[in-house]
């Protein structure tokens, strides 16, 4: 039976722990944004686009007869995700496609870029498995920093810049007429959306990881009210599931990415039943029906993120 000193001792182990933290801590911080913008399928999309910059950097290794093959992979997975968020957006905004349409062609593109640049580099889409799912045994020490450096940069401007990147998330057109810089904002939102992506792969894997993004937000959000709230109470419900997931996986041999998205989903189901199970709030408690009520809930509405 393996103790808990054993897993901290263990390199193999104890690496993908301090990366899982990580995860829980900024994934539902981007996650938020999304769920506010109706963008929950962005980390699907740059996923599958990071697919492609794990083949090319596969690709340049092999040129470069790096050892391991895939020593350029996670770099090449950064470049590629973070090329395709800032893509996406001026797609939407030159060619006024739906994000819909950009994202589709993400999701289309990326995975037939990475299956066909792997087999170039002289891999097989077997190669990618590790990557598309999750796998702990290809969790290494530069993984670990690279995934600390990204960490820290999402959570600076995740939560550092949250009054102004919630303020445009709340209502893009108020935030225009303002004068808030509503374009820098969403590709800052775009580029922590595709750092997450590259930060969770060994993980979570990515096709998997917009899950731990949106699943713990819309969990948190039966639990609380308010932006702030919510935010923190994702964080903490997808810190809980990931490590929760993956030490479940060192005891028994599945893989830790669909374990620690089916504990979110759990801890889903069970914000659903607390928000059934919990007493209606009054209407009398909002500022009650009337035109009181109607012109007081734009101001809510906005309000909201500053909770």
């Amino acid at each position: 039976m393996i103790s808990p000193l054993d897993i901290l001792a263990s390199d193999l182990l104890r690496y993908p722990l301090i990366i899982a933290v990580l995860i829980g801590l900024t994934a539902p911080v981007v996650g938020t944004y999304l769920v506010q913008k109706r963008l929950s399928l962005l980390g699907d999309g740059l996923g599958h686009v990071a697919l492609t910059g794990v083949a090319v950097g596969w690709l340049v290794g092999a040129w470069l007869t790096a050892s391991p093959a895939d020593l350029l992979a996670i770099p090449g997975a950064l470049a590629a995700s973070v090329i395709g968020a800032l893509l996406i957006e001026y797609v939407r905004e030159v060619s006024h496609t739906s994000r819909d349409v950009a994202l589709a062609i993400l999701f289309y593109g990326g995975i037939a870029g990475g299956v066909v640049i792997i087999q170039l580099a002289g891999g097989t889409s077997q190669n990618l498995m590790g990557y598309l799912f999750g796998s702990l045994s290809t969790v290494t020490a530069p993984d670990t920093v690279i995934s600390l450096v990204l960490a820290v940069l999402v959570l600076a401007i995740g939560v550092g810049l949250s009054g102004l990147l919630a303020a445009v998330t709340a209502d893009e057109e108020f935030a225009r007429a303002s004068g808030l810089p509503v374009r820098v904002v969403n590709v800052l939102i775009a580029v922590m959306a595709a750092l997450t992506v590259t930060l969770s792969m060994r993980i979570v894997g990515a096709l998997m990881v917009s899950a731990l993004m949106i699943i713990p937000v819309a969990a948190a959000q039966h639990l609380v009210v308010g932006f702030t709230r919510t935010m923190r109470t994702a964080m903490v419900i997808a810190v809980v599931c990931s490590l929760g997931g993956l030490l479940i996986t060192v005891y028994v041999d599945l893989p830790p990415g669909g374990v620690i998205v089916l504990l979110t989903v759990a801890a889903y189901i069970l914000g659903l039943l607390f928000r059934a199970l919990r007493p209606a709030r009054p209407i009398s408690a909002l500022g009650g029906p009337g035109p009181g009520r109607a012109r007081a809930l734009p101001l809510a509405a906005r309000a909201t993120p500053h909770d």
